[in-house]
């Protein structure tokens, strides 16, 4: 009866193994991304609250680009010289610092981005914006921002949009080697342009 008992809880033992449960949950080990939403145009407020983990995602020339944000919404605030300072670094978003990731080498303003991720802040004024890329992608709202790791500055222009209740990003192809990504908050949007690096070097 004992050795019963005995072959009984070796058998019982195996049958749970880690092994046999890691294979039972396979999904168990994904990223928090898996939770990010899908900003879509969005005229009036929502019942959700706080700011919300967002994605937007997209291609240029077939090569992706992903912008993984923290979204808040409008909710009757004053966004522009209130909430978000003037002439101050932003995050552009919220909590962490937004972060766009590039599968291939681009070029903005001249300069050649190598495939990576880069941390995506701006300045925003009254009159024109300073969008930066920053290698650090690490950072809390941009307490540890510092200048000295920017790889691209770009002055834009803001233009007026539609009421977009909460920040969304886009990213748009104009063409088989160019695009943008467009941010739109209110009634503001701004746009980052970028081109594909070809392989000889910047065209």
């Amino acid at each position: 009866m004992r050795t019963w008992i005995w072959i009984a809880g070796v058998a019982a033992a195996v049958s749970c193994s880690p092994r046999e449960k890691k294979e039972k949950d396979p999904l168990s080990e994904l990223p928090a991304k898996k939770q990010a939403r899908v900003i879509e145009a969005q005229a009036e407020p929502d019942s959700l609250k706080g700011s919300l983990q967002a994605v937007a995602t997209g291609a240029i020339g077939g090569q992706p680009i992903t912008v993984d944000y923290y979204s808040p919404a409008v909710r009757g605030r004053i966004i522009w010289g209130g909430l978000v300072p003037f002439d101050q670094v932003w995050v552009t978003g919220a909590h962490n610092c937004t972060r766009i990731t590039f599968e291939a080498a681009v070029v903005i303003e001249n300069q050649t981005l190598q495939a990576g991720t880069y941390a995506f802040l701006s300045i925003p004024g009254k009159e024109h914006w300073t969008l930066i890329l920053n290698r650090n992608y690490r950072q809390h709202l941009a307490d540890n921002y510092s200048a000295d790791e920017d790889v691209v500055r770009v002055d834009v222009l803001p233009t007026a949009a539609p009421h977009q209740e909460r920040l969304r990003y886009q990213v748009i192809e104009a063409s088989d080697e160019n695009g943008f990504i467009s941010v739109t908050w209110e009634q503001l949007r701004i746009q980052l342009p970028l081109a594909l690096a070809v392989s000889s070097g910047q065209k």
